[in-house]
């Protein structure tokens, strides 16, 4: 499952692979699906797919209300690893699911469960680096990869030994606070994009306010990969998977 995420990195043939964040079941189960097709016709490399929860203290206010009215609707975390299932074959899917969902399932079987839905990888944003080792351990034992993240004000040290871990790529956070579009990139990006590079072998991906095309082009001069999140998910709420297919298709061009 990993090594599709090392495929994906290497030879999406642009400046930089796209990946999309939707969250499962949002707006409704059959237009959250239909969004993830529609994301990989128009181009996206992987996709991130979130799993709702009641309390997710990375995101900002699109997302947050889009796991919300999710669970409002009913859709829990298996319905999302029915989403994974049917879109994993087309192209690699990356979790992201709070740390509650992964220890109330168990370790092991979450991670054989994601596996058997055919996720690729899983990001776990509130899971400290330092307590991660056995989720780590499950998921290399199913072939996936657990995708750490980092922040600018991650300490050189701690940079450090994330990076050796790291599994699948990095997912470096590009400012502070959480999930959201913000109106520019942070001034000090390139800074913090290098201090990644320079700490791991593994590709960095950037997410966190990357809002329009511009701003995915100016990370895809620093970065290995573009995570573009609350402004597909508005555009999932909007107008659905053809909102969606116009949008990644738009950043897709702007990668090229």
């Amino acid at each position: 499952m990993s090594e599709r995420i090392a495929a994906a990195f290497a030879g999406h043939g642009r400046r930089a692979a796209l990946m999309p964040y939707l969250m499962g079941g949002h707006p409704d189960p059959k237009t959250s699906r239909a969004a993830c097709e529609a994301a990989a016709d128009a181009g996206a490399d992987l996709i991130e797919l979130g799993v709702p929860f009641s309390d997710p203290l990375a995101d900002g206010p699109v997302i947050h209300a889009a796991a919300t009215e999710a669970l409002e609707n009913g859709v829990t975390p298996s319905d999302v690893l029915r989403q994974c299932e049917a879109v994993a074959g087309r192209l690699p899917v990356v979790l992201m699911v709070y740390a509650n969902v992964v220890l109330s399932a168990g370790l092991e079987a979450y991670a054989r469960t994601a596996a058997g839905a055919g996720a690729a990888g899983m990001i776990v944003p509130d899971l400290p680096h330092d307590e991660a080792g056995e989720l780590r351990a499950a998921c290399d034992a199913e072939g996936l990869a657990l995708v750490p993240l980092v922040a600018p004000t991650t300490t050189p040290e701690r940079l450090s030994a994330i990076g050796a871990d790291a599994r699948g790529f990095v997912y470096t956070v590009s400012l502070t606070g959480t999930t959201g579009e913000r109106s520019e990139l942070p001034p000090d990006l390139t800074a913090t994009v290098e201090r990644v590079r320079a700490c791991t072998d593994a590709p960095v991906a950037v997410g966190f306010g990357i809002s329009t095309a511009a701003h995915a082009s100016a990370v895809a001069d620093l970065a290995d990969g573009v995570i573009v999140g609350s402004r597909v998910v508005r555009a999932a709420a909007d107008g659905g998977a053809a909102a969606v297919a116009q949008l990644v298709s738009e950043l897709d061009a702007a990668l090229r």
